[in-house]
């Protein structure tokens, strides 16, 4: 498929398909998609919690109990999920970390460039933990930058999503030790294969946007 055709398949699939699985090698494209999304300083501020097994998802499901008991067979009955989780800090020795993991990558010629490099991390974190006040907030953004790469990379291998904010991040958060770890959970997201019978399919149900005047300024 085209670029037009790809965001015209994809949509937020509402009813997966529970006997068709996501092959070994597209999982690994899944993961290498997580992995290399761009982040603002490279900071990559996340860790995803990846379930494929029936006991993985339901403990992921123990975050769609009660009010969003609606997402609980989206988790379920698909192939696999996502828990998208972000740091809620980062002080300077993960700053030196990426830093010196880039260094390993080959990315720094000289000390001088990577220290630059490294002040250039410190200076960005900085403005928004002292400035703005709000860093655990510009790292989260980074995770949702990785969550829209992420829907259009496992659309083009032919693999359904849905992204959900409706969990209860507390008791994920509880159920995997999150927070004592450094981390919050954010959104899921479910993958696999749509069911016949779903009826926000593009089959069944057309795509709706705003209109090209309505958001475009073109100067």
């Amino acid at each position: 498929m085209n670029l037009t055709e790809l965001l015209n398949w994809r949509y937020t699939t509402k009813e997966y398909n529970p006997t068709k699985k996501i092959s070994e090698a597209d999982m690994a494209e899944v993961k290498n998609l997580l992995r290399m999304s761009p982040s603002s300083v490279n900071l990559q501020p996340w860790h995803f919690i990846v379930a494929e097994t029936a006991e993985g998802k339901a403990r992921i499901a123990k975050g769609t109990q009660g009010f969003f008991s609606f997402n609980e067979p989206k988790v379920t009955n698909a192939s696999a999920v996502v828990l998208f989780c972000s740091k809620t800090d980062a002080d300077e020795d993960y700053m030196k970390h990426i830093a010196d993991t880039e260094d390993k990558s080959g990315r720094f010629p000289n000390e001088d460039i990577k220290n630059g490099f490294l002040g250039a991390v410190k200076a960005f974190a900085g403005i928004h933990k002292y400035d703005l006040k709000d860093l655990q907030h510009w790292m989260e953004k980074q995770v949702y930058l990785n969550i829209g790469s992420f829907l259009l990379g496992v659309a083009s291998l032919g693999i359904d999503a849905t992204p959900m904010e409706g969990i209860d991040v507390k008791a994920l958060d509880e159920e995997f030790g999150l927070r004592e770890k450094g981390f919050t959970s954010l959104v899921a997201v479910s993958i696999g294969y749509r069911a016949e019978s779903d009826f926000n399919s593009t089959e069944k149900t057309p795509k709706s946007r705003l209109s090209e005047n309505e958001i475009f300024t073109l100067i």
